[in-house]
């Protein structure tokens, strides 16, 4: 006959698995607004070169070119939600362990907010304005090294240093802390690592993430806290005692939220990725033809594609296919190639 253990008595202090908060929450932007709406539409003017002053004729100033913008639809995606029971009669047996509001938080600190933070880092990674590979594996020797390469390509870019904030997994950090820069450099600040900041380092807050929450094949990110933003809609929670059919607690939970870059601050988004045999791959950027004609050497890929002089990726006017629609001389073409599995390519400009 088969043993039958029971429980005969629960303690009052039940286990529960080891929680964090959010580590994306506080880093991103939050000047819009997803109020009564599902998408919002954002519009980047289009400034014009400066010209040399003419001092006679009629247009002294240059030719006037009426200012054009670039528009980009950030729409919700990520509608997730949750249920469950909690028995009246189990939970007495229990000794009431089972406390309902408490219950309610474990679910959302277990579940909701990891998946949340894991939704967000693993889109930061194929959003990036640069994503750059390395085969080489990233050491406490290079780490440095290689961060400042993304710090380097920000300044180039205008990036503002204010702001950013170096997002690592926990293995790249373990590297990072060992580099003879980063103990030369700052000391580590104090802060609760309930939000992740472990340190600074060139003037970067860094946030250390663990594996469970971090995209797959990345060594780190670079993130300007204006490049991009997470809005949460929805954070609806609700508790219904003795509800009908049930002689207990319903907990019930509903988060729509997603996580957007901006097109016109991309490049406040630096992803290294590692690219060494069987790890991630980066699809090679497409060529594309005279006649418009758009391929790649990678397989397998898919094209977006713009005429306007917008970039593909975040544009709205993006289009997809294999062929520009538009092919008058002077068309300005610019195509990346995605593919799932694999992080984008950079974007070729094309004049036909």
């Amino acid at each position: 006959m088969s043993a039958i253990n029971l429980h005969s008595k629960y303690a009052k202090e039940i286990q529960t698995r080891y929680t964090r908060d959010s580590l994306i929450n506080g880093h991103l932007s939050n000047d819009y607004s997803f109020s009564g709406v599902k998408t919002v539409r954002i519009s980047t003017p289009i400034t014009v070169p400066m010209t040399d002053y003419t001092r006679t004729g009629t247009s002294r100033y240059g030719t006037p070119t009426e200012m054009e913008d670039i528009v980009q639809e950030l729409t919700l995606t990520q509608d997730k939600s949750f249920t469950l029971t909690i028995d009246k009669g189990n939970n007495a047996d229990q000794n009431g362990v089972k406390e309902a509001g408490r219950m309610l938080a474990l679910q959302i600190s277990e579940k909701a907010i990891p998946l949340m933070d894991k939704y967000s880092f693993e889109r930061l990674s194929k959003l990036g304005g640069k994503i750059v590979g390395e085969a080489t594996a990233i050491s406490k020797s290079n780490v440095c090294e290689r961060i400042t390469r993304g710090t380097t390509y920000m300044d180039d870019c205008e990036v503002p240093s204010f702001g950013r904030t170096l997002f690592v997994p926990s293995d790249t950090y373990a590297k990072l802390r060992l580099s003879e820069e980063f103990k030369a450099c700052e000391k580590l600040m104090d802060k609760s690592l309930t939000k992740g900041i472990v340190g600074t380092y060139d003037n970067m807050n860094v946030i250390k993430v663990p594996r469970s929450r971090w995209p797959e094949n990345v060594n780190f990110m670079i993130v300007h806290k204006r490049a991009a933003c997470a809005p949460v809609k929805l954070n609806d929670t609700k508790f219904h005692k003795d509800p009908p059919g049930i002689s207990g607690a319903l907990l019930e939970g509903r988060q729509y939220y997603d996580l957007f870059v901006f097109g016109a601050k991309c490049d406040g988004v630096y992803v290294e990725v590692n690219t060494a045999s069987g790890a991630g791959t980066i699809c090679e950027a497409p060529v594309v033809s005279a006649a418009g004609e758009i391929s790649c050497t990678t397989s397998g890929v898919g094209f977006k594609y713009t005429t306007d002089g917008s970039d593909p990726r975040y544009s709205a006017s993006a289009k997809v296919g294999n062929a520009s629609d538009v092919t008058e001389s002077g068309t300005v073409v610019k195509a990346y190639a995605y593919k799932n599995g694999a992080f984008p390519s950079e974007v070729t400009t094309v004049t036909l």
